[in-house]
């Protein structure tokens, strides 16, 4: 039992007391009930704390990303505590430009893995590259068969990594992604690494008026990379798509936004609010290229940057209700995560506390601890150089 919380579930709630039973939500009021002692209820104070859902990564290299510039450059797989340290509960992995030394089935290892040590986990097949790489040698088939598996994707466009594919070819992977959700009741979605040629999202904007898949389908990511691309994407969001925002670090480059820049101007421009997520892109490489596509230098994406940007938005003064659905209930809204990024009674136990400086204080994820008090309490079994 969870006391005197206030609770953001996204929308706030007010103090509530929070019940948990079996890592699902099972009760929420305002007055604490009258338990039987014999069900040794164990009782936590958050003091009028603000309590929320954990945060929903949807784009992450769980199995790690990079390779651009040799086999030396690849990314580890990223371990389970830079996830629940930064209140990431829920993460889907994916493939990138490596998608042929890495592969789909590493990815669906390295899901259930992730899924074996306490948080949910799930992936797309394919990567970058078309025709894709899969684990069945389809992506219906793969969606259709595979219980981790719920779409296809990053697939690249307007990148000179990309396959130059073109438009009929992405209308059929498309298709497929669309029509093994349709059967599986999964999110059935084709994701998109926007890169930043001069194409933007052309390709896509054909698509849409020249196909009939839904425009819920089509899910471009790394939208704030380019100002100009950002604009378009707003457009897309109008015509039904979700986009998403990539939480990158800070370059101090006057053609992008930051992530909470972003966000707030995805929320001003009057585009429909529950049509942005944002992403953290753990584990992959962010690389910066010359004019010849030769790697100059690059980061690492993080995990904490998701629980950094929203603390940075409540520092400036952003209200949590407004800001906090991109983190949990809009992801998990268009992958189709049923129990995910809310809270409400037989949701599942994923649950954050912040401190009063927007910090993450505790993690629980499936109704365990995983951080409290700031302490890490579970690892990966490898962690810590334990080999």
């Amino acid at each position: 039992m969870l006391t005197n919380a206030d609770v953001y579930a996204p929308e706030y709630m007010g103090r509530a007391h929070v019940l948990i039973a079996a890592g699902t939500i099972v009760w929420i009021g305002e007055t604490i009930p009258k338990l039987d002692p014999a069900l040794d209820v164990a009782v936590r104070d958050v003091s009028g704390s603000r309590l929320i859902p954990g945060l929903l990564d949807g784009h992450a290299h769980i199995t790690g990303g990079g390779g651009e510039s040799g086999f030396s450059s690849r990314v580890p797989p990223v371990p389970l505590s830079r996830f629940t340290s930064a209140g990431v509960t829920t993460v889907v992995g994916l493939l990138g430009t490596d998608d042929t030394v890495r592969t789909t089935g590493s990815l669906v290892a390295q899901a259930r893995a992730l899924c074996e040590e306490g948080i949910t986990a799930f992936c797309h097949t394919g990567g970058y590259h078309l025709p894709p790489t899969t684990l069945t040698g389809s992506i219906r088939e793969d969606i259709v068969h595979i219980d981790r598996i719920i779409g296809v994707g990053e697939v690249a466009i307007s990148d000179h990594r990309s396959s130059q594919p073109a438009m009929e070819e992405v209308l059929r992977v498309a298709a497929d992604a669309h029509v093994a959700g349709l059967m599986t009741g999964k999110a059935g979605v084709l994701h998109l690494h926007l890169g930043d040629g001069p194409r933007g999202l052309q390709l896509i904007r054909d698509a849409l008026d020249i196909g009939e898949i839904p425009a819920r389908v089509f899910n471009p990511t790394h939208i704030n990379r380019r100002k100009v691309l950002f604009d378009e994407a707003l457009e897309l969001a109008a015509r039904g798509c979700t986009v998403d925002i990539t939480a990158f670090p800070e370059t101090h480059s006057d053609d992008e936004w930051a992530a909470d820049e972003a966000l707030i101007r995805y929320l001003d421009s009057g585009a429909p609010p529950g049509r942005v997520t944002l992403s953290s892109d753990g584990g992959g490489c962010l690389p910066v290229f010359d004019a010849q596509g030769t790697m100059l230098h690059s980061d690492v994406g993080r995990p904490s940057a998701l629980s950094d940007t929203l603390r940075k938005l409540l520092l400036a003064g952003h209200a949590l209700e407004r800001v906090l659905p991109a983190f949990t209930r809009n992801p998990a809204k268009l992958l189709r995560l049923r129990g995910k990024g809310q809270i409400q009674v037989g949701a599942d136990a994923d649950l954050v506390v912040l401190d009063p400086d927007g910090a993450i204080r505790d993690v629980m994820a499936l109704g365990r601890w995983h951080v409290h008090d700031y302490t890490q309490c579970v690892h990966s079994q490898f962690e810590g150089g334990r080999l």
